[in-house]
Parts: C-alpha cells; structure tokens; sequence
C-alpha cells in the first residue's frame, strides 16, 4: 500500500508538470520549402546518349577490316639514287632488325 501511494504521488507530480508544459507557447517556425527534385527526363536523356554511342562506335570497328599484325617500314636507296620507302603490312615478322644496328655501322 506505500508503493501504491507513492505511485499516485508520482503519477500526480508528472501529471502536473504535463500541464505545466502544456501552458507554454509554442513558437510558430517558417514553413519548410519542399527540396527540389531532379527532373526525371534528364537521367533519361543520359541513359538514351550512352545507349547511341555505344551503339554507333560498336558499327564504326566493324566497318574497317583488319590490317596486318606487323607494318614492315623500309628505306631503300633506288636505281636512281634516290631515297624510296617501302610499306609491307603482313601477320609475321621473318626478318628482324635491331633499331640500334645501324648505329653500330655508322659510328
């Protein structure tokens, strides 16, 4: 029974500060502007501009045949005595020349 009674105290005491508070003022806070959204035609419009580029550079490598693996540049001095370049594209290297060989010859 003196628990009970000092419940209702309790109960009684917070009552009252419930009513208290309840007195007091509330202040009146400016209205909350709602936060700009993103328009839904833009991700859109990205998505279509990838989706376009990705499917015009995959026909632009299709287009152009391959070339040989291995582009054999040759200068050759002519009947002439004139300088010619030779240009041999081909898939296999049976002859090759250090760059540095001609350094060896000259100097």
């Amino acid at each position: 029974m003196i628990q009970d009674e000092s419940e209702k105290e309790l109960h009684i005491f917070f009552q009252a500060m419930k009513e208290k508070d309840g007195e007091i003022p509330t202040p009146a806070f400016p209205e909350v502007a709602k936060a700009r959204t993103i328009n839904w035609w833009i991700p859109l419009g990205i998505a279509a501009s990838l989706l376009l580029g990705f499917i015009l550079l995959e026909e632009k490598d299709s287009s152009s045949p391959p070339i040989g693996d291995v582009v054999i540049i040759t200068l050759e001095k002519g009947s002439d005595q004139k300088m010619h370049f030779n240009i041999d594209h081909t898939n296999e290297m049976d002859i090759w020349e250090s760059p540095t060989a001609s350094l060896l010859t000259e100097y």
